[in-house]
C-alpha cells in the first residue's frame, strides 16, 4: 500500500481504485477516489451504474486512460451485486488474501534457496494456517448453501421465483 492518504485503497475495490488512480496525477487522486467510492459503496447495481456513468462524463475528456481502466472491467466490478448483501463486505476487498500473500512472500524471500520443495510447501501451509486464525468471520454464512445451489440474488436480495398459474 502507498502511504499517501489519497492513495489508501485498502477498502472496497482496492485494486481497481489503485489501478485507476495510477493513471492520473496525484493532484486529482483525492477527488477521483471519492467519486470511485460512489461506485463501490452504491446500495444497488443501478446506482453503481449511474455512478460509473457520472464518473465517465466527469473524467473522460481529461483522463481517458483512467476512465477506460474503470469501464473495461465494468461487469466483473459490479458482480458482487449478484450475491447476498451480507457477503458484499468480503467481496469488495481482497485485503485478507493480500495480507496472507504478503506474509508468505516475506518469509519465502527471507529463506530463498534454503528450503526444499517439501519444506517450502510446509512453511507456506503453516503460515497460511497461522494467518487464518485472525481472519474475520464470514458474514451471512446462512446464505452460503443458497449461493452454492445457484439461487439468484439481485442487489443483494434473494430472488424468489414466482409461480404463476395459467387457467386452461
Amino acid at each position: 500500500m502507498r502511504s499517501s492518504p489519497a492513495r489508501d485503497t485498502s477498502g472496497a475495490g482496492g485494486h481497481k481504485v489503485s489501478n485507476v488512480l495510477d493513471k492520473v496525477a496525484k493532484s486529482v487522486q483525492g477527488t477521483m477516489k471519492n467519486d470511485l467510492r460512489n461506485v463501490y459503496l452504491a446500495p444497488s447495481r443501478a446506482k453503481a451504474e449511474t455512478a460509473i456513468d457520472t464518473f465517465v462524463e466527469k473524467y473522460r475528456a481529461k483522463y481517458g486512460p483512467a476512465v477506460e481502466c474503470l469501464i473495461k472491467d465494468r461487469e466483473a466490478l459490479l458482480a458482487f451485486f449478484d450475491f447476498p448483501a451480507e457477503h458484499w463486505v468480503h467481496l469488495r476487498t481482497s485485503n485478507p488474501i493480500e495480507s496472507v500473500f504478503a506474509t508468505v512472500r516475506h518469509r519465502t524471500v527471507r529463506t530463498k534457496g534454503s528450503l526444499s520443495p517439501k519444506t517450502a510447501k510446509l512453511m507456506v501451509f503453516k503460515l497460511t494456517d497461522a494467518a487464518s486464525k485472525t481472519w474475520r468471520r464470514l458474514k451471512g454464512t446462512n446464505q452460503l448453501p443458497k449461493v452454492i445451489a445457484g439461487v439468484k440474488f439481485t442487489d443483494g436480495i434473494e430472488v424468489i421465483p414466482t409461480t404463476e398459474s395459467h387457467a386452461a
